[in-house]
């Protein structure tokens, strides 16, 4: 038995604002209604709705403005994460979301835990792209290198910036060929 809910913002694979919805129970009573995402479907909140609707539009709009700013701010972000890992490569632990999060504040921005979507934790030394959301709509890629050592971090930075420039390289080669 799901419950229709009037959406106060975007919400990622369920709509946009002012869709009305139908969720489940729980996702609504959990999340979407204490979180003052959403209120429950009814003429009385469709009114409410439709006469804050420009107040509601213009705040989302400020939010995302401000989260674009900080987005180009943080295009290219490479965090460094040192720990202790197995001969494999296998970390004796893991890194988790919160890891992540607290590196990006370290590195100057405030970003929760939440907003750093991590489908399952990084195990494994090497580089891994992350997605973090700072608004509904505005999403930026973060890349994480694990090593061992401040040293080995420092030695695989280049190998991440190094294969941006190398195609350009081989096309110009290539080009020059077809002349």
């Amino acid at each position: 038995m799901d419950v229709s809910v009037i959406l106060l913002e975007r919400i990622e694979k369920l709509g946009q604002m002012g869709d009305v919805v139908k969720v489940r129970p729980g996702f609504a009573r959990n999340f979407l209604l204490p979180q003052r995402k959403a209120l429950r479907a009814s003429k009385d909140n469709l009114t409410y709705f439709e006469g804050q609707r420009a107040h509601l539009e213009a705040a989302n709009l400020q939010r995302r403005e401000e989260a674009q700013a900080v987005a180009q701010k943080m295009d290219g972000l490479s965090l460094v994460m040192v720990r202790q890992a197995g001969e494999g490569g296998q970390l004796y632990g893991s890194v988790s979301g919160r890891d992540v999060s607290d590196a990006i504040g370290e590195a100057g921005y405030t970003v929760e835990r939440r907003q750093v979507h991590l489908d399952t934790p990084i195990k494994m030394l090497g580089k891994h792209p992350l997605r973090v959301s700072l608004h509904p709509e505005v999403a930026v890629t973060v890349t994480v290198i694990v090593a061992r050592s401040q040293e080995e971090a420092q030695r695989a930075m280049p190998a991440v910036e190094a294969p941006a420039e190398e195609p350009e390289v081989e096309q110009e080669a290539t080009e020059a060929e077809e002349e």
